[in-house]
């Protein structure tokens, strides 16, 4: 029989790890790095909900050994090509999906690890990460200032670094999602949210941007939240020219009707004259000016939220691009190579995550 691991210990574990929950079970939320063998198809596991629901288990188990049994020799041969060491195996409870896999890799002399309560384990061990006490440090900065940019600089230097809007593929405004992937759920933001986290364990300090609490429709953990709400923030400074160039860097290449039904998205709080300017300059191609009606109204966001957080320290990058400036960070103290195990990630960038976007 398959040994039943805690959830620190199955992931602390080498080997392949299998998600054989259905698919859309596994869209919604996954450890990150995991492979998805399902066991049913998403109709094929609402039949058998609904079956032991009103017959019964022995009536379940009987129709899920009917749809699994003609696929088994399938199932044994992608078993079989997966790469050495023991097949690590979660379903959502830790029951009979996994134990049957667990099962079919034993035929194989395949040994199994099982996840003890499945991912319904796993998620409480996720949520309760985040209500550690984590060294954090805020990078601030107004739009444009290249924050995102200067954070990835910083990572490849060796500094602990998690990617806020990388993991969630937005830069975080109305024009955050324009030219990247499909955004994550949540659930599946905060299993890559506790990867990267948990990489960089023992760090004396673990560097975000300064976010809301929302990174587009991605929602940061509220125990995280709370702690970035304390933590002490590295504002950037740029001068204004600078800061247009970058967003136009980033926003000049996108769909104009994009753009622009981001800018009518916002266009109560930028006003009237604004958004008719931003429309007309966005039609005309006229990209600096553009982006100059935006930022009036998120230099003001920003400098609300600024005042939420904890201590705050000012340093100025005017002309500096972003490996130039993260040198002169660690030149001048203000940011502290990470000091992890021999062999850990310092830079924050998860199993299933896409390349991180260029933002503001």
């Amino acid at each position: 029989m398959a040994p039943r691991l805690t959830v620190a210990a199955f992931l602390a574990q080498a080997g392949p790890l299998l998600d054989v929950r259905s698919p859309a079970e596994f869209s919604q939320g996954h450890r990150p790095g995991a492979i998805n063998l399902p066991l049913f198809s998403d109709e094929e596991r609402a039949e058998i909900g609904t079956l032991y629901k009103q017959a019964g288990r022995e009536a379940a188990v009987l129709r899920g050994l009917g749809l699994v049994g003609p696929r088994l020799q399938a199932m044994a041969a992608e078993l079989a090509a997966l790469p050495p060491g023991p097949l690590r195996l979660m379903c959502w409870r830790g029951g009979m999906r996994s134990a049957s896999v667990a099962w079919l890799a034993e035929q194989l002399d395949r040994p199994a690890l099982l996840l003890d309560g499945g991912y319904k384990a796993y998620r409480r061990w996720v949520l309760e990460l985040f209500e550690r006490p984590w060294p954090l440090r805020l990078l601030g900065g107004r739009t444009g200032t290249g924050k995102t940019d200067l954070l990835l600089g910083l990572a490849q230097r060796g500094v602990a670094v998690v990617d806020l809007e990388g993991l969630a593929h937005h830069r975080g405004s109305s024009f955050g999602g324009l030219g990247l992937p499909p955004q994550p759920s949540s659930e599946h933001y905060e299993n890559r949210l506790a990867t990267a986290l948990t990489a960089l364990d023992g760090a004396a300090e673990i560097w975000l941007e300064a976010e809301s609490a929302q990174v587009g429709r991605c929602r940061i953990p509220i125990g995280l939240w709370r702690q970035m709400e304390q933590a002490p923030v590295l504002e950037v400074l740029r001068p204004l020219e600078e800061r247009v160039e970058q967003l136009v860097r980033i926003y000049g290449g996108q769909d104009p009707e994009a753009l622009a039904e981001a800018t009518r998205r916002i266009s109560r709080r930028l006003g009237p004259q604004r958004t008719a300017v931003a429309l007309a300059a966005i039609a005309a191609g006229d990209w600096p000016l553009a982006c100059r009606q935006m930022l009036d109204y998120y230099d003001r966001c920003y400098d609300h939220d600024l005042g939420r957080h904890g201590g705050r320290q000012s340093v100025a990058l005017d002309g500096l691009d972003e490996a130039q400036a993260a040198d002169q960070l660690l030149e001048q103290g203000l940011v502290r190579l990470s000091r992890l195990p021999a062999g850990a990630p310092a830079g924050a960038a998860g199993p299933d995550r896409c390349p991180p976007p260029p933002a503001g």
